[in-house]
């Protein structure tokens, strides 16, 4: 009796995942529960336990491919009626078949085929390049198993193709189809070709995603925070040498966004089909720039931490985000986003919204400069912009207006003295 893996579901929004490292090969057993592949998603990466045990029979996706949510990655045969392990990715479709047991005396299959033979299997990632750069698969030789055609040999084909025409119109289409991004053309002047990792891509996906979902407005207040400035200055260098580790502005901002969404619930808010889903609990997102890209993991319960807890959480998931030991329960369950581009000089941003959520607000640089105060004396203070962007189905610009001076009047009253 044999099992068939199919790529499991390991995130809310979560659409399909790319096979980083399979962990256990044709032959081998895999207990239940058992590490069995490793997964990367447009949030993290992720190792996903066998749920049954048995002998890896069949590894269907191979590694570097894309498999959407529910197809099948593997098959699993019962332990003692296992059937000689099948090559990875040989002869699997769009789903699960049932397979003939070998017939004594076939010819083996050829170890490529000829160039306008297409094989009967093409993986996801062959089939996008191909879509995008109006490929004809059968004219492009295969050097895979059974003369399957690789995502190698397409690059190798785009590289030697000259870079000249467009795909042909297609015949007689059904219906006309939704306006989609067309694929973008090579440039003509030198250049070199980054090839996008699976993070990239899953980034870029979730952001074109993100603006064809949502109707995005943006607005912005500045913030005087000259006192939160003077207490950082005063409990710094003590809290870094009792906690270990640095107090940055951002606990700071954190604190004040969690005071502000309780006195304005609906920002804590998401678009569902059937109305606006107003969130219980504060689980802030908090962007992290890595050398392989940006990821968001989520301070459960932001809340009920102090400055200090704060501080603690924001450097944990850091430092994790960037040695990529992220889990997945990091990186779900998030209801409002908190990016501080002003770490990188930044004064003004427009972020992309962090689906499904209703709202990003950025912290931007502090500069001082001189502000006119209440009385007309110009004085020099600590400045600070805070942009918000939001989902114009789930909110109004006044109501946004008033969660934002809430945010603004929070981090104005911190003073030198202030318990973390």
């Amino acid at each position: 009796m044999s099992t068939t893996i199919t790529m499991p579901q390991v995130g809310e929004t979560v659409t399909e995942g790319t096979i980083l490292k399979w962990l256990k090969r044709p032959g081998e057993l895999v207990k239940k529960y058992e590490s069995l592949v490793e997964v990367m998603t447009d949030k993290v990466n992720v190792e996903v336990p066998s749920p049954a045990e048995g002998v890896v029979k069949e590894l269907i996706a191979k590694e570097g491919e894309v498999v959407p949510v529910g197809k099948p990655i593997a098959v699993l045969e019962e332990v003692g009626a296992a059937a000689p392990p099948l090559p990875v990715g040989e002869g699997r479709g769009e789903g699960p078949t049932v397979r003939p047991e070998p017939v004594e005396g076939r010819a083996p299959a050829p170890a490529s085929a000829p160039a306008g033979e297409h094989p009967q299997f093409v993986s996801p990632v062959v089939q996008r390049l191909a879509r995008e750069h109006g490929l004809d698969l059968s004219q492009i030789r295969g050097t895979g198993i059974g003369g399957r055609v690789s995502k190698q040999d397409v690059l190798k084909h785009l590289e030697s193709a000259p870079a000249a025409a467009a795909p042909p119109p297609a015949a007689h289409p059904a219906q006309p189809a939704p306006p989609t991004p067309g694929a973008a053309p090579r440039p003509t002047i030198p250049h070199e070709l980054v090839p996008l990792t699976p993070l990239r891509r899953a980034i870029a996906q979730h952001m074109l995603r993100s603006v064809q979902t949502s109707p995005m407005a943006w607005t912005m207040v500045e913030a005087d925070v000259t006192g939160m400035v003077r207490l950082r200055q005063e409990v710094a260098a003590a809290f870094e040498a009792k906690e270990g580790i640095h107090l940055t502005y951002l606990p700071f901002a954190i604190k004040a966004v969690c005071g502000a969404l309780h006195e304005h619930p609906r920002v804590n808010a998401r678009w569902i089909d059937e109305g606006v889903a107003v969130l219980k609990a504060l689980n802030i997102s908090v962007a992290v720039d890595t050398d392989a890209g940006l990821l968001v993991p989520v301070i459960h319960g932001a809340d009920r931490l102090s400055i200090g807890g704060l501080a603690h959480a924001v450097a944990d998931l850091v430092a994790r985000a960037r040695a990529g030991k992220l889990a997945i329960q990091d990186v779900e369950g998030g209801t409002f986003t908190v990016n501080n581009t002003g770490a990188f000089g930044s004064i003004v941003s427009q972020p992309i919204l962090n689906q499904p959520q209703a709202a990003n607000l950025t912290t931007e640089a502090i500069v001082k400069r001189p502000v006119v105060l209440g009385d007309d004396a110009i004085a020099v203070r600590s400045m600070i912009n805070l942009c918000l962007t939001f989902d114009h189905r789930v909110l109004d610009g006044g109501e946004v207006g008033r969660f934002l001076q809430s945010v603004k009047r929070r981090l104005e009253a911190y003073k030198p003295g202030d318990h973390i």
